[in-house]
């Protein structure tokens, strides 16, 4: 796999990401996603593992009942890079997916 690319300085998060938070201190992404159920935070979970399997790179997250708390990062960088945004990108896609 190559080597991710670090976001621009400029990188417009809440054009891109408009439901995830910045926090640039720590160069990392958060969100929290709410479902009905456990069940369905699960399935959630389940489609992230998958897809970051394939992506090789993995979230920092936890679930409560039907919360996940997700931060994305590129420790390997130590910084944001477009990686985070795909990443993000399909996480908002496959809660979508679950709250249809």
């Amino acid at each position: 796999m190559s080597k991710p690319n670090l976001l621009a300085k400029d990188f417009d998060f809440d054009k891109t990401l408009s439901e995830w938070k910045v926090n640039q201190g720590k160069q990392e992404l958060g969100r929290t996603f709410v479902f009905k159920d456990f069940k369905s935070a699960f399935q959630f979970m389940t489609l992230c593992a998958n897809f970051a399997e394939k992506l090789g790179h993995h979230p920092d997250w936890s679930n409560s009942w039907n919360a996940v708390s997700v931060r994305l990062s590129t420790h390997s960088m130590k910084g944001l890079t477009d990686l985070d945004i795909t990443m993000a990108h399909a996480m908002d896609q496959f809660a979508l997916k679950i709250l249809e």
